[in-house]
Formats: structure tokens, C-alpha cells, sequence
């Protein structure tokens, strides 16, 4: 029995991830770690559970060798991003198994200023975007997104780094983004040279969740993001967590999100997640891609049937796959539906319960 190692295990992701492997009719050892004693009582499906320091904390990783030679652990996967980086940049004081990306692939793909300036080198569509390092880049960056042939009246400001769309506002003008940058440098000590200015992208919203193996895609789908936990509370009217979604057969995004993996990486190996947005002429334009780690709904796509994270296991340790789609692995047309306190479902378009009188 494989015996695996979940880390962030007290998170929805984490926690999907395990249901992914219950789902898999093989059976497996789990541990699940988590920096909070709180979060971790929310945690099932496991067979064990154990507190870590935070990842920044300097004993992080002296605590999740110990755990790996405690638990005799053959295999680990870290969930949440800044494990993901944090173990990837420190893989050979671990013994143990991991299918992770390179970790310079990893720290591009968490810088999305230098990550968007990769992929528009490569020519894969991505958002007009500037770097800002001070108020007068802020002017002249707003100016050049708002002002001659575009017709946008606004601008998406964001932070560089970190994930849930943190530090993200569509802003109509320079002060407001001035304002919020302060805001954040004031409450979290962020500055001018953490965000970044963007052309704001009006169109559909994209997820792309995909395996990859020696450079080759091994298989992917899309789904598109209809309506958002509390997006109605959120200055931007969105977040990066779906509250409905939708799986979607679109050869443009498979291909754009597809590229933009290659781009990144040419020896692209295990979990690449790509969120693409549609610009004003409906191109799907790659945003970020979170490598290493799988979507917090990893859990819809296994629903569906097909369980990448347990696809992802097998191919970490070399075992034979059954012949798998490249592009649109399930069908379209499947919606997830999600709520706090009200637990998930999966439809199929057409099959609603609900009727008008």
C-alpha cells in the first residue's frame, strides 16, 4: 500500500485532492499535515494527521522530514503554493517522492510579472501588463491601457505574487489605484514593486487543469467559471473559486493553455493549472498558470470521471496508464455547483430539478 503524504491536508483543496485518491478504488495510506490544529479537525478521509510549522517558519522543513521518516512516507504532495515552492527548492534534503516541476519553473510561474513577459516573448496571448515601481509608472501604465484605440475604461491592478486573486481591483482611474496600493502597503506592508497593472479582460473566464510528462501533455480539461463564492462581497465581483462552473470543449483555450505550459517549461512534468480570461476581441488570454499543485475543485473533473490526481500518482511512480484524452476529457456541458456549508453537486446541462410554474 502506497503510503502518501498531503500537506495544506486542512484546506478544500488538500482535502478534495485526498477524496480524489478515496475515489480511486485502489487503496492507499494517507497522512494529512496542516499548520492549523483548526483547519485539520475539518480534514476526513485520512489516516493520520499531524501539525507543521508554517512554510516560512526556518524548522518547516526539519518537521516534514521528521513526519516522512516517522510515517515512512513513499510519496508527497504539497498542496498549497508556497509549500509547493518551498519543498521543490529543498527536494534533496527530503527522502521521499514527489512528481514537482522544476523549481525555476515553479518560481516563474509565481512571479506573474516575469511569467506574463515569458509567455508574450513566446507569443502565447496574454494581458498587456506593466511592472510598477512607482505612482508615475502607475500613470503612464493606466494611460497606455485606457487611453487611444482601447476602449476600456478601466484597468486590473493585482498583486505579483500569491494566489485567490490577492491584491486584485479593477480600478477607473490613478488615484484609485494609488489608494489601494497604500491600503495594502499600510495593512500588509506591500508596496509600488509588488503589483502590477493589466489590461482588464471583459470576457469568459477559463481553468485549464492538465497532466504533463516529459515535456508531452498526458491528458486536460477545461471548465469555465460562471458566478463566484462571495463574489457579490468583493470589490472586483470575482475570485478565483467558483461557486458554478462548467466543463467546456474549446480548442482555442486548450491550445493557448497548452502553449503557455511549454512555454514555461519544455520538460513539463506533473500538475499544471492555466486560468485564461477573454479580452475584448474573445481571445482567451493565459493570466497565471499554478504548477505543482491541483485546483482546489480537482474534485469535479474525478466526479465527472476523470481523476487526474490519482492519474498524477500513477505516473509519479511510473505505472501504466489506460489510454487517456489529451484535450476534453469528460464531457461538456457538466456543471459544479458549490456552496459553503451546502457541500458540491454535479449536473448535467438540461437535468435541473428546478422548474417555473
Amino acid at each position: 500500500m502506497k503510503r502518501i503524504l498531503v500537506t495544506g491536508a486542512g484546506g478544500a483543496p488538500g482535502s478534495n485532492f485526498v477524496d480524489c485518491l478515496r475515489m480511486a478504488g485502489e487503496e492507499f495510506y494517507i497522512i494529512g499535515c496542516d499548520s492549523s490544529e483548526y483547519h485539520l479537525e475539518l480534514a476526513g478521509n485520512l489516516d493520520g494527521k499531524y501539525l507543521v510549522p508554517r512554510a516560512d517558519d526556518p524548522c518547516y522543513l526539519e518537521e516534514l522530514r521528521k513526519l516522512i521518516e516517522h510515517e515512512k512516507i513513499d510519496f508527497l504532495h504539497p498542496q498549497p503554493d508556497v509549500e509547493v515552492l518551498a519543498i521543490a527548492g529543498n527536494i534533496q534534503s527530503l527522502d521521499v517522492k514527489t512528481f514537482l516541476p522544476d523549481f525555476s519553473t515553479i518560481e516563474l510561474c509565481q512571479d506573474k510579472s516575469g511569467f506574463n513577459a515569458r509567455l508574450r516573448e513566446a507569443g502565447v496571448p496574454v494581458p498587456v501588463s506593466y511592472r510598477l515601481e512607482s505612482r508615475e509608472d502607475l500613470e503612464l501604465a493606466f494611460r497606455s491601457l485606457t487611453a487611444g484605440e482601447r476602449t476600456q475604461e478601466k484597468a486590473w491592478i493585482r498583486a505579483v505574487q500569491g494566489a485567490g486573486s490577492r491584491g486584485s481591483l479593477p480600478i477607473y482611474d490613478v488615484d484609485q489605484g494609488h489608494q489601494w496600493i497604500d491600503f495594502w502597503h499600510s495593512s500588509r506592508g506591500l508596496s509600488y514593486e509588488d503589483f502590477m497593472l493589466s489590461e482588464f479582460l471583459p470576457g469568459r473566464e477559463f481553468a485549464f487543469q492538465s497532466l504533463w510528462k516529459d515535456g508531452a501533455i498526458v491528458t486536460s480539461q477545461a471548465r469555465e467559471r460562471l458566478e463566484y463564492l462571495f463574489g457579490n462581497l468583493t470589490p472586483s465581483g470575482q475570485s478565483s473559486s467558483p461557486s458554478v462552473a462548467r466543463t467546456s470543449h474549446d480548442e482555442t483555450v486548450n491550445r493557448n493553455a497548452s502553449q503557455a505550459v511549454e512555454s514555461v517549461d519544455g520538460k513539463a512534468g506533473g500538475v499544471f493549472c492555466v486560468d485564461l480570461k477573454e479580452n475584448c476581441a474573445g481571445i482567451p488570454c493565459v493570466t497565471e498558470i499554478n504548477c505543482g499543485r491541483f485546483f482546489t475543485t480537482s474534485n469535479f473533473f474525478a466526479s465527472a470521471g476523470s481523476n487526474m490526481p490519482y492519474s498524477y500518482l500513477k505516473l509519479a511512480f511510473g505505472e501504466k496508464l489506460p489510454p487517456l484524452p489529451r484535450f476534453n476529457a469528460v464531457e461538456a456541458g457538466l456543471y459544479w455547483i458549490r456552496g459553503i456549508d451546502m457541500g458540491f453537486k454535479l449536473v448535467r446541462d438540461g437535468e435541473w430539478t428546478s422548474r417555473k410554474i
